[in-house]
């Protein structure tokens, strides 16, 4: 049956239950993953700045980086004042190799300029992801899939600058969304990469310099744009039809006991979703810009039985 949800949100992100992933999965990465000491995630408590430490996924205005004398100087250099947008994605329970990309992703794409009229393209600037630029295996979506690839969990880097270039009023060149649903921020607002294949590219439509950065702290991922103009108030607006529910898959795991079913994928309907986007300029003038349609096929839902 044709189902309609009107979904409205502002700048703050609904967001869906995470699925855990299957025990053999986990288990799969753990033994081909190595942690690379060179590269650490800076914890939360070694920061002496107040900084947004928000428990969903959100548009945000304080970052951790906002006193280092790096980032202070980068904005003197570049010529970008002005905070644009920010956005920090919240990642509740990453696999180790999802962790591990993500973060040499966000350290790859921190500090990155964009000049005026120029093209931004997330492969070419921190790609391809193999194991020759530092990449481990993670989990990823193929063909409706969670499956095990290098450089899995570069996606969560594409969704959080598709969220920024929308909040800034900057041009999409190229976007995909994912074959599936993924957790961390609602149906239509996500982004997803594939060397060679899908990319992420926008458009810097200002005057001057955008300056990009961005830290992952913990399970969250911090990214900003800078650049010399406000933009206008961005509000989302998301029509939701033909949901699909999830099928369920029943896995026989002999270490639970008898009779015990754990649920190890929470699954997540399929849907046809239509975005648009409200921009309100400072004069008050409103304008509705169609942002097109992300179709999902349902997440499974994974339980493990004895």
């Amino acid at each position: 049956m044709l189902k309609n949800i009107i979904l409205f949100t502002n700048l703050s992100l609904l967001i869906f239950p995470l699925p855990v992933f299957n025990q053999s999965i986990y288990n799969n990465i753990k033994d081909n993953f190595k942690i690379d000491k060179e590269i650490k995630i800076r914890l939360n408590n070694v920061k002496d700045d107040f900084y947004d430490i928000p428990e969903k996924s959100s548009q945000i205005y304080n970052f951790p980086w906002r006193n280092d004398e790096d980032f202070l100087d980068s904005k003197v250099k570049y010529n970008t004042p002005i905070l644009m947008a920010g956005f920090c994605a919240v990642l509740k329970n990453p696999l180790p190799g999802e962790e591990f990309n993500v973060n040499l992703a966000a350290q790859s794409i921190n500090r990155k300029v964009i000049r005026p009229n120029k093209v931004f393209s997330q492969n070419s600037t921190i790609g391809p992801y193999n194991e020759n630029n530092g990449y481990k295996v993670g989990a990823t979506y193929v063909g409706g899939k969670i499956v095990m690839d290098t450089g899995g969990g570069v996606c969560k880097i594409a969704t959080t600058l598709y969220n920024l270039v929308v909040l800034s009023n900057l041009e999409i060149v190229e976007r995909y969304y994912h074959s599936m649903p993924i957790n961390y921020v609602p149906y239509g607002q996500d982004a997803t990469v594939a060397y060679g294949i899908k990319d992420f590219k926008f458009k810097n439509t200002t005057d001057g310099n955008i300056l990009i950065w961005s830290e992952l702290i913990g399970n969250r991922l911090y990214m900003a744009f800078y650049g010399t103009e406000h933009p206008p108030e961005i509000t989302w607006n998301h029509e939701i039809n033909n949901i699909i529910k999830p099928s369920i898959k029943y896995v026989k795991n002999e270490n639970l006991n008898n009779g015990e079913m754990k649920t190890i994928i929470q699954g997540l309907d399929g849907a046809t979703v239509k975005s648009k986007i409200q921009i309100k300029y400072n004069d008050g003038t409103i304008k509705i810009k169609d942002m097109g349609i992300s179709q999902y096929e349902p997440l499974p839902e994974l339980i493990e039985i004895n």
